[in-house]
């Protein structure tokens, strides 16, 4: 799945155009390396978004295409930081 996608469905980033942003502009990586809106995610990467004062480590666990809201946190495990809601 695109990381843009990924961001988007599991509300680490709640909206697909902020995702694609926070991507393009070096603000979030895959296991340590700037990715791009385009970057495959793959269960058990660690994804590291920065955001204006705060800065979030997650764990994939798993990728679906569509997921309700109040299920979205089980696609990944927060490493350090918190979602900001």
């Amino acid at each position: 799945m695109r990381l843009d996608k990924f961001l988007k469905v599991s509300r680490l980033i709640k909206r697909r155009p902020v995702a694609k942003e926070a991507c393009d502009t070096g603000r979030v990586t895959i296991n340590g390396k700037v990715s791009k809106a385009g970057a495959e995610v793959k269960v058990d990467d660690i994804i590291e978004i920065e955001y204006a004062s705060k800065k979030v480590r997650a764990r994939v666990l798993e990728i679906r295409q569509t997921v309700r809201k109040d299920e979205a946190v089980s696609l990944y495990e927060i490493l350090e930081g918190a979602v900001i809601e």
